[in-house]
C-alpha cells in the first residue's frame, strides 16, 4: 500500500512537472538595435504564457561575443519567468572565431571604459522598453569579460536592482565612489582563478568597502576562470576550466540573489 502511495506521489509529481512545462511557451528573437551610429544585435528570450510586465536580466556575453552558451542563458533565466536581453557590446555580425580575435575585440572596449560604458547602457535601455518588463526591477548578469562588463554598468550609477558577475575582472579605471551605486553586488569568483589574480580582488574589496555597496563575493574551491562554462574544457592547468560544482552553486545563488532584489 505504501509503494502504490509514494509511486502515485512521483507520478503526479513528473505529471505537473510535464504540464507545467507545457505550458509554457518560451520565446527567442534577434533584436536589432543601436548604439548611435553603430548597429547592434541582442538575443531576446521570455515566456509568453506568462501575463503582465516581469523582472528582466541583463546578460553580458564572454570575450567571444553572443554565441550558443549566451543564448542558452537567455532562455534558462526566460524558464524561471523572468525577460532575459543579451546585449551585443561588439556590434552586429562581430562575433570573433579565434582567442586572438576574442583578446582583440575584448581589448578595445576594455581600454575604452568610456565606449564600454556607453555600449552596455544601450542594451540595457533596449531591455527596458520590452513590454513584459518591470524596468524597476532589472538586474544585470555577465561571464568573464561580460561580468567585467556588467560591474562596470553598476559603477557608472546604472538604475539597476542588481548585478552578478560570473569569473569576470575584477578591476577598474574608474572606480565607483560613495554612493553612486545604485545595484547590490554578486561576484562568483573560481577561488585559483589566475586572470584575477588576489591584488585584484583585494583592489575590489577596498573599492566596495570604501564606496560603501552592498555586495557578495563567493569564491568557489578548485575553480578556476570560465567554470560555468563546459566548452572551457577540464584541465585547470590551462587557467580556464569547467567546474560542474561550482557553476551548479553559482547559479543557485543568484536565484537566492534575485530572490531578494526582486521582492
Amino acid at each position: 500500500m505504501a509503494k502504490s502511495f509514494y509511486a502515485f506521489l512521483l507520478f503526479s509529481f513528473f505529471f505537473m512537472n510535464q504540464l507545467s512545462a507545457q505550458k509554457q511557451q518560451i520565446k527567442t528573437q534577434l533584436v536589432e538595435y543601436k548604439d548611435g551610429s553603430t548597429t547592434l544585435e541582442g538575443y531576446l528570450a521570455y515566456d509568453a504564457s506568462l501575463k503582465g510586465k516581469r523582472p528582466g536580466v541583463l546578460v553580458v556575453h564572454e570575450w567571444n561575443g553572443i554565441n550558443d552558451y549566451t543564448k542558452k542563458r537567455c532562455e534558462q533565466l526566460a524558464k524561471m519567468g523572468y525577460v532575459a536581453f543579451a546585449a551585443d557590446i561588439y556590434g552586429k555580425g562581430i562575433r570573433p572565431k579565434s582567442p586572438q580575435e576574442s583578446g582583440a575585440e575584448a581589448g578595445k572596449y576594455k581600454s575604452n571604459n568610456p565606449l564600454l560604458r556607453q555600449r552596455v547602457t544601450a542594451g540595457l535601455a533596449q531591455l527596458k522598453k520590452q513590454p513584459t518588463v518591470n524596468p524597476a526591477k532589472v538586474a544585470a548578469i555577465g561571464y568573464c569579460f561580460g561580468g567585467y562588463t556588467a560591474l562596470e554598468l553598476a559603477r557608472s550609477g546604472a538604475d539597476l536592482a542588481g548585478v552578478v558577475s560570473f569569473h569576470g575582472n575584477l578591476g577598474t579605471t574608474v572606480p565607483v565612489t560613495a554612493g553612486k551605486m545604485k545595484a547590490k553586488v554578486l561576484v562568483a569568483h573560481g577561488a585559483i582563478d589566475p586572470y584575477v589574480p588576489q591584488k585584484e580582488v583585494d583592489a575590489f574589496f577596498k573599492e566596495m568597502n570604501e564606496a560603501k555597496v552592498d555586495y557578495q563575493f563567493i569564491a568557489y574551491s578548485n575553480a578556476v576562470h570560465s567554470f560555468t562554462n563546459p566548452e572551457s574544457g577540464n584541465d585547470n592547468s590551462k587557467g580556464a576550466a569547467y567546474n560542474a560544482t561550482a557553476d551548479r552553486r553559482s547559479w543557485e545563488a543568484m536565484k537566492t540573489f534575485f530572490a531578494e532584489i526582486f521582492k
